[in-house]
């Protein structure tokens, strides 16, 4: 991975830059839990029983027949109907009532839904699966918007510590709380025999207590490593925040998980997604700047295979690991023991996405600042200039701040934009600061635009970072404004219904090369939909109104 660091002005690259990649290949066994496929990269652990590659609806028995339903399928040459009818997992038929009857069999099992809208099962372009997990499973400060709550919380988990135990959470945002940033003294008093080690919510800042700062060997010489910082008093005293690469001077004494503990994470974690309607996930992983390349790895055998070997995965997952890896996916390479370079600048960054793509991987660089996504968008235009024309999918993670007239690179040159509608709702204030207001108005979060531009648009989470919550996604990107504030973010750029919930299923889908599986309620796809509480689709498209009844995988119901 690669992370740039600057200004927010224009000449600088801002805030993030990270490269990741995935590799797919053909299903190597037919029953197999994991598919493989060929060609571009991806891994995608689904739950579901081989299906035959040739079939016809017309000569079998549909197990559940949908009926009486609003069905929004994602797929344009049939945009509603009121029945569906499923078998061994997959659609058989998308239609009116009369035009599936003939599908009805002896064990049919017919279910009326009494008009309530279904729609594709939603998937998350951008998570952290396992991280996520994790934090259900530790102190939370998600939404915390008072120092004394933050204080407080603490001071409770310490009350029934072993002295010497790591007291571990995350998740806050001081920017709830009017912007101070929290330090070591605020928690020292009460964490007086515990290492403490909280990172903040966007994963590139951490607080350790003092205990922590001495266990780690952290003091007024230290001195700031390669792409992190140490962030110190006027006198040069830690201030017990580090941030980026220096969290690895804390992380790495931090007792390593277990391989239940992570199991553990991936099933709360599942029950969380089915809970919001998320049937597919992209998994990012559990690599942030400072940590080991090698946990994505590590997730994938000691837990994603496991799950999928006993047959304990309850949503599917796409993943992708980090770039300097990637030969890894490939035993065929000269160099078995060479995992790749290090990427330090540019020409680096260049050069490991140029022999990706020419090994077919697909690439994903996370870029906020719209220097930075110039500066990506050059780099994917360069390669595909050199390499030739072809159906690579290259994507940017966040596209957050755009400069004027490069929404409209990423549909001329076939740039996924994978967006986080939500982190609008907590961007506001510090986008204004670090953008200025005129600046942040006219050039964030630009769906509208990207959308005019024909970019295909991936709507994620970035969880734990923000909550995984498909419809709240959608509802902010329609209304761009939190029930607290008078006025919208620039509400030019807000989109239609029908185009967020796409964003949320066949073009997430298609953002992962999964669009002929998934993504809409189409026949011959997988049968992965939600069932919402209401039967106003008026109600529903102007407003975004309405919550998760139920979720089925496959055609069974996972959720409730």
């Amino acid at each position: 991975m690669v992370k740039a660091l600057g200004s927010p002005n224009k000449n600088e690259i801002e805030l993030e830059v990270t490269i990741l990649s995935s590799h797919i290949a053909k299903a190597m066994k037919p029953s197999s839990f994991i598919w493989v496929w060929a060609s571009l990269a991806i891994l995608l652990l689904a739950i579901i029983a081989s299906f035959p590659s040739k079939w016809s609806s017309s000569s079998m028995a549909a197990d559940l027949l949908l009926t009486n339903a609003l069905i929004f399928t994602s797929d344009d040459s049939i945009p509603f109907a009121d029945s569906m009818a499923i078998g061994r997992g997959r659609i058989l038929r998308v239609g009116n009532y009369s035009s599936l009857k003939a599908l009805v069999g002896y064990s049919t099992k017919e279910l009326n839904l009494n008009g309530k809208i279904v729609v594709p099962g939603f998937i998350d372009s951008h998570v952290h699966l396992i991280s996520g997990g994790l934090q259900l499973m530790r102190l939370q400060f998600r939404g915390i918007n008072k120092k004394d709550e933050f204080v407080r919380r603490i001071a409770e988990a310490a009350e029934n510590r072993k002295p010497g135990s790591w007291i571990l959470g995350g998740g806050w945002n001081n920017d709830l709380w009017g912007g101070d940033l929290p330090t070591a003294s605020w928690i020292d008093d009460i964490t007086p025999n515990n290492p403490v080690w909280l990172p903040r919510t966007d994963g590139h800042m951490g607080l350790a207590n003092s205990v922590a700062l001495k266990f780690v060997r952290i003091d007024n010489s230290s001195k700031d490593p390669d792409g992190g910082a140490i962030m110190r008093t006027a006198s040069g005293v830690p201030t017990g925040l580090l941030i980026d690469s220096a969290m690895k001077l804390v992380v790495s004494y931090i007792p390593e998980l277990s391989i239940d503990e992570r199991r553990e994470a991936l099933q709360r974690a599942s029950s969380l997604a089915l809970m919001k309607g998320v049937t597919t996930v992209v998994d990012i992983g559990r690599y942030f700047p400072g940590t080991s390349v090698d946990r994505p790895w590590e997730d994938f055998s000691d837990v994603y295979q496991w799950a999928d070997s006993s047959r304990k995965m309850r949503v599917r997952v796409c993943l992708f690991f980090p770039l300097e890896t990637w030969s890894r996916l490939h035993p065929y390479v000269d160099e078995p023991e060479n995992y790749g370079l290090q990427v330090a600048d540019y020409e680096k960054l260049f050069n490991m996405t140029l022999a990706a793509d020419n090994h077919r991987l697909q690439v994903a660089i996370h870029a906020i600042g719209d220097r930075a996504n110039d500066r990506i968008l050059d780099m994917y235009e360069s390669i595909i200039s050199k390499n030739g024309i072809r159906d690579r999918r290259f994507r940017i993670e966040h596209a957050q701040h755009l400069a004027p007239g490069t929404a409209d690179r990423f549909g001329e040159l076939g740039i996924i934009a994978s967006v986080q509608p939500e982190h609008l709702l907590y961007d506001f204030e510090s986008a204004t600061k670090k953008l200025g207001f005129d600046r942040a108005q006219k050039g964030s979060y630009l769906f509208g635009s990207l959308l005019s531009g024909n970019a295909t648009l991936a709507f994620g989470s970035d969880w734990p970072v923000a909550d995984i919550n498909p419809l709240g996604s959608i509802r902010t990107a329609m209304t761009r404004k939190s029930p607290a504030w008078e006025s919208a973010w620039n509400p030019y750029e807000s989109i239609l219904m029908n185009d967020a919930l796409k964003a949320h299923t066949i073009s997430a889908a298609r953002a992962c090369f999964l669009d002929k599986d998934i993504g809409s309620i189409s026949p011959g796809k997988l049968a992965d939909f939600v069932v919402l509480s209401t039967d106003s689709w008026d109600e529903f498209a102007s407003v975004g109104s309405a919550s998760v009844e139920a979720t089925y995988v496959a055609g069974i119901q996972v959720y409730p």
